[in-house]
């Protein structure tokens, strides 16, 4: 049984892979420092993180590109938070990072996000919030729901008119449902043994749809529906990266605030201080970005 009341949640991002949908833009840098329209990649999930109320965070990366991280994120402090670094040195399966986080993980429950998922929508917070309390009170697993008009590409979630997950089934050739699952999934303590004791798949990779169908089995995975209010991009390929660009130009044009402004989260989230935003925006260098940041406090 899981481990309940565990001392918090902690959050681990998977920016790992070799990004070949996105070449040759990403032949000599990691697919997640790529711009969203004006922020590297990587702000976007790790705003969504911030969000839930999770303040310790590992980034799980390649080799090559993890000290370039460590250079836009260093420890978290600027943010008040904590971030941790970790290496993926092959692509081993999205389940493969509760492995590679399990002593990260210690005897908590996570929450896994995709680096190349980006959310927008006003009720992000309450959902996750939401859904962390539940992991924390009753223990199992949860997945996130998004209704889209081309199921087949993605993996479906059917579930009946209670909301009870009946079946997740990856790119299937005849769909259940229009739901799909989107790239954040949040655990409790049990993910470790779970993901230790269902091995590789016949793609030698730790598969996060084998994760889910064991929770699914013991009856203790359960969903969350983003609804009509959220945007959610799969920002892996040139066409949803460009999408995604255009998204958030648009939003931040027409109502003047910026999205995944990590510091703007950290503020108004209260993992730092008025002084200390202060002291950050007067060291950014002069960009739309910094004056941004030192006009903050006017949209309180």
């Amino acid at each position: 049984m899981a481990t309940l009341f565990a001392r918090e949640m902690k959050g681990i991002i998977l920016a790992g892979g070799t990004g070949s949908r996105l070449y040759p833009a990403t032949h000599v840098i990691s697919k997640h420092l790529l711009p969203v329209y004006n922020k590297p990649m990587i702000y976007y999930p790790l705003s969504i993180l911030m969000l839930a109320k999770i303040t310790e965070v590992l980034i799980i990366t390649n080799p090559q590109f993890i000290n370039l991280y460590r250079d836009l994120l260093g420890d978290g402090s600027r943010f008040g938070i904590s971030i941790k670094y970790a290496v993926q040195d092959k692509p081993r399966g999205i389940a493969d990072a509760f492995m590679i986080g399990k002593e990260f993980i210690e005897n908590d429950n996570v929450c896994l996000i995709l680096g190349d998922n980006i959310f927008h929508g006003h009720q992000i917070p309450e959902v996750l919030q939401s859904a962390r309390n539940q992991i924390e009170k009753s223990g199992g697993a949860m997945v996130f729901g998004y209704n889209v008009g081309n199921p087949s590409e993605y993996g479906v979630i059917q579930y009946d008119s209670a909301g009870n997950i009946l079946s997740i089934e990856e790119k299937p050739a005849n769909p259940k449902s229009d739901c799909a699952a989107v790239g954040i999934y949040m655990y409790d303590n049990d993910i470790i043994n779970i993901v230790r004791d269902i091995g590789p798949s016949s793609r030698n990779e730790l598969e996060i749809t084998d994760v889910n169908e064991k929770y699914l089995q013991d009856r203790r995975l359960f969903l969350k529906m983003l609804g009509r209010g959220v945007a959610w991009f799969d920002a892996g390929n040139c066409d949803s990266l460009f999408k995604a660009s255009a998204f958030v130009q648009n939003i931040e044009k027409r109502q003047g605030l910026k999205i995944a402004c990590l510091e703007e989260v950290a503020y108004y989230m209260g993992y730092i201080s008025r002084t200390e935003l202060d002291k950050i925006s007067q060291t950014t260098p002069k960009s739309k970005y910094g004056n941004y940041l030192s006009r903050i406090q006017e949209y309180s």
